[in-house]
């Protein structure tokens, strides 16, 4: 995701495995988008079941230095759900955990190279993995359970280390779902995408990131009670 400026005041980007989800009704995407009317464009880069190895290739043709980059106010990176399915099952989506951490560095660097520093850039670990309910989707199509949680655990640690390496921001859904041992379940629709609830809890862990970063950022246009409604071109445009 990649909040932005251009004719506005900022944006914030979102580029991530699932972000086609997070722009339906209740998704992320969108609740941070009511948050942020008047002030940041939200933009969608979502690559519904990519992997790292695929969007680091992408991101260029995504986030380009001529996307006014000079206005991104944050941008979200949220791969790990996919990079962590087990080789021998779904082979075609698995990235070594190795690769995943070094193909997260390597779009930090290319955002660095573009003029999007650390302090703007946000990883998002995978959430968990409620594996009864994934299990019962993957028999449901002829198939075996293709992850476990704790494997995605292990690719939610890389990202971490990787944010603490390269000195970005970093959400740990995977940690803070599964915080104090709790029931997680609910906050996934099949086992592992994002339910409404899971989506709520994710805007809102985000919004505390991200609310810093854009609380000095001023309201684009001012409130309707506050236009001259007898020369609204003074309000308006600034003009007498």
């Amino acid at each position: 995701m990649k909040i932005d400026a251009s004719n506005r005041s900022g944006r914030i980007s979102t580029f991530s495995l699932n972000v086609m989800f997070s722009f339906q009704d209740n998704g992320w995407g969108v609740l941070l988008a009511q948050k942020l009317v008047r002030k940041c464009d939200v933009l969608n880069r979502g690559l519904s079941g990519y992997n790292t190895r695929w969007a680091n290739i992408v991101l260029p043709r995504l986030i380009s230095r001529s996307s006014n980059v000079e206005n991104t106010i944050a941008v979200t990176i949220f791969f790990g759900a996919n990079d962590s399915a087990l080789k021998d099952v779904n082979s075609n989506q698995h990235i070594p955990l190795k690769e995943y951490a070094d193909n997260l560095k390597s779009m930090i660097q290319y955002l660095k190279s573009i003029d999007i520093t650390e302090d703007k850039i946000i990883l998002i670990t995978p959430p968990p993995l409620y594996e009864p309910a994934w299990e019962k989707e993957c028999i449901a199509k002829g198939d075996k359970l293709n992850r476990f949680n704790s494997t995605t655990g292990e690719y939610a640690k890389a990202c971490v280390q990787v944010a603490r390496d390269c000195g970005t921001e970093v959400l740990d859904l995977w940690t803070l779902m599964q915080k104090n041992n709790q029931d997680f379940s609910s906050y996934l629709s099949d086992g592992l995408h994002l339910s409404v609830l899971g989506n709520n809890f994710l805007a809102a862990q985000l919004w505390s990131l991200l609310e810093k970063k854009i609380s000095t950022l001023p309201m684009l246009l001012p409130y309707w009670r506050d236009v001259d409604h007898q020369n609204p071109e003074v309000s308006l445009r600034g003009k007498s």
